[in-house]
């Protein structure tokens, strides 16, 4: 009898790994309906994993299909399969018949069925079962979206959760706290990670240290010369920073390498946007999502062609695919806000810019945005706080928010603020070596009459000259100037204008001796110039 039971059990194994194998064979030819009907009968943890697997990627496929065919709603089918697949899950779930790479699939259905705090808990299960499952990490963290949230996550007690909290950091663009994690894990003995060194230099280049980011892709080239993951990341620190020949180099090196690589396309397309012809750069980025459907740095770099081509609807849904892959894309939120700038909806686009600045509450651009947008929208006290506050994180454009700024103040007839605001901006400009910009000319002219009026001449004299240097303001300044040597009786007592001090929220007197030329904030100007993200725009 037990012989009999036996034979019969080893019969059942051959022919369950026979079908297991069909199905596999199924599977890697990416028919994954037929992969997923044959491994349908199978009862082992490897095989329910690949006829669930098939099923959901099965879904995913025809989600794709269906968005490529504009269809009015590709997401419903998906649902029903996706909700099947969650029910079936379930009741294994409760008779607790699911191994670590279920829960990870279950954890996954649950995600994209927005079911978030349940998804938490699956994959935290499938994570204290397999801690080594990369996979479920990587899908936890798309499910954190606060500082708090991740701090309250039970994690296992290995050297994996590190890794996650640094990466989950780097997501949050919480830069500085995600350096020091993958410092230190540099320094426990993988330092020659190159995984590590590739995440370093995206935190470098989220924190515009533009020079460490470099240094860490070319020493990261020279460990792994035929390395493509992360080049298009790379690729956009050479556009931004106008390397051009450098890109080209990049380009070529990452074409022989693998041309059919989604990086490759990317940084390709890069190369085609930075010289100008972006219809070739939007057939890289669409070759690229081809290849990779969900490929964020591509959606989100093809909405930008898009806007170059000035095709506004193609952008829109561009970004807006970028934001359903990740909603922490602070680039696809800004890029939606811009596009809606254009096309004159003041409202969409101050939400968009909303998110964008919530995303990176330290980028000056975001904040100078949000300031235009309520600009527009009359509601200059709100204008203000913007650009007061993105001067004081450290602006990255040159001090535009301060001139932005003391244009509100002299609409509002705050004469005093106004000039306080203008000659700040022209100490930051002018320490930074900027100089002949037409805001500068608007700065000098008001400044000038501004003391011509207190009758303070010297000054008014001084900026009269700078007008008529620049030619935007020069017969104004002319005009000042004449009108300053009639006016002149003998001399002005010694001048008392308006600086900020760092610790204040306004503008405060002081005398012309104490001016400090330093922009607020500390730091090298020059630094803060160093654009972030690629922004086609001019």
């Amino acid at each position: 009898m037990d012989s009999s039971t036996s034979e019969k059990e080893k019969i059942e194994c051959v022919e369950d790994n026979k079908a297991y194998c069909l199905a596999k064979s199924y599977f890697d030819l990416k028919e994954y309906d037929r992969a997923a009907f044959f491994s349908k009968p199978l009862t082992s943890h490897k095989g329910r994993f690949l006829h669930f697997y098939c099923r959901y990627l099965s879904s995913e496929k025809k989600k794709l299909d269906d968005m490529t065919e504009n269809s009015n709603d590709p997401d419903e089918n998906q649902l029903t399969v996706l909700r099947r697949i969650r029910t079936e899950l379930e009741r294994l779930h409760q008779r607790e018949e699911l191994d670590a790479y279920l829960l990870y699939i279950y954890g996954v259905v649950l995600r994209k069925l927005s079911i978030s705090e349940l998804a938490v808990t699956i994959l935290l299960q499938s994570i204290k079962k397999e801690p080594l499952h990369w996979g479920s990490w990587c899908e936890l963290s798309t499910l954190v979206t606060t500082r708090e949230k991740l701090y309250s996550l039970q994690l296992p007690s290995s050297w994996i959760s590190h890794l996650f909290t640094a990466h989950t950091h780097l997501e949050l663009q919480q830069n500085e706290e995600a350096l020091q994690i993958y410092f230190g894990l540099s320094s426990a003995g993988l330092q020659n990670s190159t995984y590590i060194m590739a995440q370093i230099a995206i935190a470098f280049h989220n924190l515009r240290r533009v020079e460490e980011a470099v240094e860490y892709f070319k020493n990261l080239s020279e460990i792994d010369p035929y390395r493509l993951d992360n080049m298009d990341v790379y690729s956009n620190i050479l556009y931004v920073t106008d390397q051009r020949v450098e890109l080209a180099n990049l380009a070529h090196k990452t074409n022989q390498i693998d041309k059919y690589r989604t990086e490759t396309c990317c940084v390709i397309g890069n190369y085609y946007s930075h010289s100008s012809q972006h219809e070739k750069a939007a057939q890289y980025f669409q070759r690229a999502l081809k290849l990779s459907p969900g490929y964020l740095s591509a959606l989100t770099l093809l909405g930008h062609e898009y806007m170059e081509m000035k095709n506004t609807h193609a952008a829109i849904h561009s970004y807006r695919q970028a934001i359903e892959v990740n909603r922490r894309d602070y680039r696809a939120w800004y890029g939606l806000g811009q596009t809606y700038e254009i096309l004159k909806m003041p409202y969409y686009c101050l939400y968009y810019y909303k998110q964008a600045q919530e995303l990176r509450p330290s980028d000056s651009r975001m904040l100078v945005a949000l300031g235009e947008s309520y600009e527009r929208l009359d509601k200059l006290q709100d204008a203000m706080k913007c650009y007061w506050k993105a001067h004081c994180v450290g602006d990255i454009e040159g001090g535009i928010a301060l001139s932005k700024l003391a244009k509100l103040y002299e609409k509002t007839n705050e004469s005093d603020q106004a000039a306080a605001a203008y000659t700040q901006y022209i100490q930051d400009t002018e320490s930074q070596g900027l100089v002949e910009r037409d805001d500068q000319g608007v700065a000098y002219k008001f400044l000038a009459s501004y003391y011509m009026k207190r009758k303070m001449l010297d000054d008014a004299y001084t900026f009269a000259m700078k007008c008529t240097q620049l030619a935007d303001v020069m017969e104004d300044g002319k005009s000042m100037v004449k009108e300053i040597a009639n006016l002149r009786g003998g001399e002005a007592p010694a001048p008392t204008i308006l600086v900020m001090e760092e610790d204040q929220t306004s503008f405060a007197p002081t005398s012309r001796s104490s001016q400090r030329s330093s922009s607020i904030g500390g730091g090298d100007p020059e630094n803060e110039m160093d654009p972030v993200s690629l922004s086609f725009n001019t």
